[in-house]
């Protein structure tokens, strides 16, 4: 606690960060150790539903080898006892893969805030109140921000997407099962319905799962990454949007590649919600030294000073991130004659190839 000028109490800003850090880090590990306790639990029941799967599959086999000979009632049970393995199955290992990804996506925000509370720490308990705390609380505050957002994002998602579709599964489920004994040529046709739904929808889970956190990310680098979200991208929007790459094709540190795709995530959805954009062009060049992100879009454009009081959390967290690793955000736009929103950060040169 410190004094102002007229020799009132004030309290120091960095304690106050520190004090909602500190609280926002016990969350994350209350979380944490929930969500590892989940996967645990999720691994175990996936692997007893992978062997009886099969095991029934093995016995629908049988009953569709003999299926002029076999009673309804036991068609039908052996039909049922399919369709509940298969729909368990799938939706645990769905669940499982989302449980991954959380567990690595909040392990890597503790680290960050763990580092944050650490420098705090230091200026806390030398007294020194640095020119900059005023920007650095405005900083962490913006990214606890955005992490609320994106629960809240990715929340609306699974109710709107998988969530409704397993309702539809049941229901069309029971209409099978009633068919079953009244006509077996509709209940199949229904049974078929059912099977185009659920390959349908774990496509939209599997897409659902790559933009939480995508594996290739990790496995093969940045540039393929992109690849493949830019392809899905522009198949889900129908939006013309294209990808040019230039230099040198590397592996960058963990960290800078994580940071490059969630801005071109977050460019490219911007472009789309909020521009009107029927082309989206994305250009990635690394040199030895630098790598440098260029998004263009022909969209409705708009006025960038702007930006701060339209309260563009995205763009800004961009520009925030870009500035704490040494390098720059530009925003170039015109009403009416599209945006172009450019990034560029240091990297090292003895970055794994």
């Amino acid at each position: 606690m410190t004094k102002d000028p007229n020799g009132h109490a004030e309290e120091n800003p960095l304690e106050l960060l520190r004090t909602k850090l500190e609280q926002e880090l016990e969350q994350t590990r209350k979380e944490l150790k929930e969500i590892d306790l989940m996967l645990e639990q999720s691994q175990l029941e996936v692997g007893k539903l992978a062997q009886r799967n099969a095991s029934i599959s093995a016995h629908l086999q049988q009953v569709q080898s003999q299926f002029d000979s076999i009673p309804r009632t036991d068609i039908r049970m052996a039909y049922d006892s399919a369709l509940d393995a298969q729909q368990r199955l799938f939706v645990m290992r769905g669940q499982l893969e989302k449980l991954q990804s959380d567990q690595n996506h909040l392990g890597r925000y503790a680290a960050i805030l763990e580092r944050v509370l650490g420098v705090l720490q230091g200026g806390i308990s030398g007294d020194v109140r640095p020119r900059v705390s005023s920007s650095t609380v405005e900083a962490v505050e913006m990214m606890v921000q955005a992490q609320e957002a994106e629960r809240q994002r990715l929340s609306r998602q699974m109710h709107d997407g998988p969530a409704q579709a397993l309702s539809n599964f049941i229901l069309q489920t029971e209409i099978a099962m009633r068919l079953f004994d009244l006509d077996q040529t509709k209940a199949r046709e229904e049974l078929s319905n059912l099977k185009s739904s659920a390959t349908s929808t774990f496509t939209k889970v599997r897409d659902f799962i790559f933009e939480l956190r995508p594996m290739m990310l990790d496995d093969l680098g940045l540039l393929p990454t992109l690849k493949r979200y830019i392809e899905a991208f522009k198949d889900q929007t129908k939006v013309d949007t294209r990808l040019a790459s230039t230099g040198i094709e590397r592996r960058l540190e963990s960290y800078i590649e994580v940071m490059i795709f969630r801005a071109i995530q977050e460019l490219l959805n911007n472009a789309v919600r909020h521009s009107q954009a029927t082309m989206i062009k994305v250009q990635v060049d690394m040199s030895d030294t630098q790598v440098k992100v260029i998004v263009d879009d022909n969209g409705k454009g708009f006025d960038v000073s702007l930006i701060d009081e339209r309260g563009n959390m995205g763009i800004k967290l961009i520009r925030e991130r870009a500035e704490m690793l040494g390098g720059f955000m530009e925003v170039d736009s015109v009403i009416g004659e599209g945006t172009r929103i450019t990034f560029q950060l240091p990297v090292s040169a003895a970055a794994f190839t």
